[in-house]
């Protein structure tokens, strides 16, 4: 996909599906320029993926807000984020809600460095970037969004015994979700929905309901 084209189109479906406005859109320009020229000695994004950045990381992870009902919660945690891929895009929407408040996680030095330097540069006043000692403390936010993390069961076990109930799962899943949802619960998981991806017809995203 040609990378203007891609660029413009998302851009459009930013702001005429999801609501996002044009302060919100330039801040994402912002942030994926940093992104970018980051890259350029860090592993943030892969390489391959840089052209279609708009498209690939952008719009895929704006359309979770979609699932957020952020008038009626007021957190969201982002573990994995990476290079802020959705956490980022998530904390730029809820940016103009003050009581929202966003928890992204990261193992890695660089890219938490990263996120504290896009944090301040954008004055996300709603953000704060940890390094993974969600490991040793209990989680508590409403919702919790996965994007490229661990696999199901480690997901599925986290929420069981590190996050605090009730608690609401975001997760994006390949092609394969159903089986991986199968496989991973027994038929036992949280009640739970499966949605199609707008960006990839091949990707699903997991919304569960964690009640006890």
């Amino acid at each position: 996909m040609n990378s203007s084209v891609s660029k413009s189109k998302s851009k459009l479906i930013l702001a005429k599906s999801l609501n996002f406005n044009e302060k919100k859109i330039k801040l994402i320009e912002i942030f994926v320029n940093e992104v970018l020229n980051y890259n350029e000695k860090f592993n943030l994004i892969s390489k391959s993926t840089e052209e279609d950045i708009w498209n690939r990381h952008v719009l895929d992870s704006a359309q979770l807000v979609k699932y957020i009902d952020h008038k009626n919660f007021v957190s969201l945690s982002d573990l994995g984020t990476g290079a802020g891929f959705p956490g980022i895009i998530l904390s730029i929407f809820y940016s103009d809600i003050i009581t929202f408040h966003v928890k992204l996680y990261d193992k890695s030095k660089v890219k938490v460095k990263f996120i504290k330097y896009i944090i301040d540069k954008i004055n996300l006043k709603n953000t704060v970037i940890y390094d993974n000692d969600y490991q040793y403390h209990v989680l508590n936010t409403e919702y919790f969004v996965f994007r490229a993390f661990k696999k199901l069961p480690e997901i599925l076990r986290i929420s069981r015994e590190t996050i605090k109930k009730p608690h609401k799962l975001i997760v994006m899943l390949g092609k394969s979700a159903q089986d991986e949802i199968n496989k991973a619960s027994k038929g036992s998981i949280y009640k739970y929905k499966l949605v199609n991806s707008i960006t990839s017809s091949d990707s699903k995203i997991l919304l569960a309901d964690v009640k006890k």
